[in-house]
């Protein structure tokens, strides 16, 4: 894992791209959002490439961040030009942190919470944060206080509770019992208040629609996170003729994999064949 940021790839050439398929699509664009394969904010250019797509457009433009690097002034600055940012917050003591989290060795926590604050103060966009509650890691009493006290001191437009619905890396990562989750919702709404504090669980947006090459954009939308089988046919089916046939080729050359995770079939991108492992 690395925490130097640079400009990883053309960013005019990234920009026109967007910009482009924002044009063809024909339609109002709620949010050009910068969630890759990765933490978005280790791309140096960021800050360009949104300023540049806010100039072509008529989109606004959202950053879905870990807040790993936020303690960092440019960062900052770099993703203030976007509409909407959503910083991760799933627990603000050290030790839960870096048990769930895992983050790189030379992170500190107690900077990363002073670059979200310093964010909430600057930032004049939707600030909102997502805590994901996972069984038997950040599910106590004690952390949902925790969190509820350090999100009441943000300027937050939403506090979203997220819950492992995908497939995670790590097989002991579980939903929690319903009943923390209740927990949270009534100790987060205890510090911002109910209309502040949102369940985030759906899987994936009613409407759902592929675009592009069929083939592209399954292997595209599952290497940001696992899609439902079910999803993944309804998204195929609106540019192409054989959903099923085109995943089973792929699956075929071992380029996804299928995986069960709770009562659902999940698509997830294969990195082995590329790497030759």
């Amino acid at each position: 894992m690395s925490l130097e940021r640079k400009c990883f790839y053309d960013y005019e050439k990234i920009a026109d791209e967007v910009i482009r398929a924002v044009r063809d699509l024909g339609e109002k664009v709620d949010y050009v959002t910068f969630v890759p394969d990765g933490e978005p904010t280790l791309d140096k250019c960021i800050g360009k490439e949104i300023e540049r797509i806010k100039s072509e457009t008529n989109a606004k433009v959202a950053v879905i961040t870990n807040s790993s690097l936020l303690f960092y002034e440019d960062v900052r600055k770099d993703i203030e030009g976007a509409d909407y940012i959503s910083v991760k917050v799933d627990a603000v003591d050290e030790k839960t942190w870096r048990m769930y989290n895992r983050p790189n060795g030379r992170l500190e926590l107690g900077k990363i919470l002073e670059g979200i604050e310093e964010l909430s103060k600057s930032f004049r966009g939707k600030l909102t944060s997502e805590t994901m509650i996972s069984w038997n890691l950040n599910d106590s009493e004690s952390s949902f206080e925790n969190v509820g006290k350090f999100l009441s001191r943000l300027r937050l437009f939403k506090a979203y509770i997220s819950v492992p619905i995908r497939p995670p890396a790590e097989s002991f990562v579980l939903p929690p019992d319903e009943k923390d989750l209740v927990m949270a919702y009534d100790i987060f709404s205890g510090y911002l208040g109910k209309e502040r504090v949102e369940l985030l669980n759906m899987p994936e947006p009613p409407r759902f629609e592929g675009r592009g090459d069929p083939r592209e954009w399954l292997l595209n939308v599952t290497s940001v996170h696992p899609l439902r089988y079910e999803y993944a046919i309804k998204g195929l089916s609106s540019i192409a003729e054989e959903p099923e046939k085109i995943i089973e080729d792929l699956l075929e050359r071992e380029e996804i994999r299928k995986v069960s995770y709770g009562n659902s079939t999940f698509i997830v991108r294969s990195f082995r064949r590329a790497s030759g492992k």
